[in-house]
């Protein structure tokens, strides 16, 4: 092994493909993506924590830019708070399994929706909240702020909507989907 050089993780695979519930609601266009939020309700953050979930990008522009597919996970710290993290995967065709090829980047601290931030524009949903998650100044990814619904009791879909805070501004970015996946990696 050569000094300064990372070497890079061997790709995991789960062991199925997402459901169709999933890939039909990636395929919603944005209007009724955007009913589908405003009727989703704010998750159980504990049960989302301690679990990786299988996520898809649904601009079309996604793909282009390799960001379609996506792991997001989540995990309980000291105190009890939630926070999460992405992961790259292999951006192959949708109905495949994903394939893990990076370590966790872009983490996030999550929580309800405090109607006083400036980050409320869903007070339904659970925040979140990149510029809270711990990364580095210079990391992009500070900026983003995503809101997250389950879709409808007991389905296991997650709606979420992504947002760039330039400033006092917030830009619409993209909708992705969340689809359990499979238990944390510790």
């Amino acid at each position: 092994m050569r000094l300064g050089r990372r070497s890079r993780p061997r790709a995991q695979a789960d062991t199925g493909a997402p459901s169709s519930g999933f890939l039909e609601l990636a395929r919603r266009p944005r209007r009724e993506l955007e009913e589908a939020l405003l009727r989703g309700h704010m998750p159980e953050l504990a049960q989302l924590a301690g679990w990786e979930y299988r996520g898809m990008n649904t601009p079309r522009w996604a793909r282009a830019a390799r960001i379609r597919k996506f792991v997001k996970g989540f995990e309980r710290r000291d105190g009890g708070q939630v926070f999460g993290y992405n992961r790259p995967v292999q951006q192959d065709r949708d109905a495949d399994p994903w394939q893990v090829t990076g370590a966790p980047f872009g983490r996030f601290r999550v929580g309800p929706v405090d109607a006083t931030d400036r980050d409320n524009a869903y007070l339904h949903a659970a925040l979140l909240d990149y510029g809270r998650g711990g990364n580095r100044l210079w990391d992009p990814s500070r900026n983003l702020r995503d809101y997250l619904v389950q879709v409808e009791d007991g389905d296991g879909l997650y709606l979420g909507k992504a947002y760039y805070a330039l400033g006092p501004a917030r830009v619409g970015v993209s909708f992705f989907v969340l689809e359990r996946l499979r238990p944390a990696a510790p």
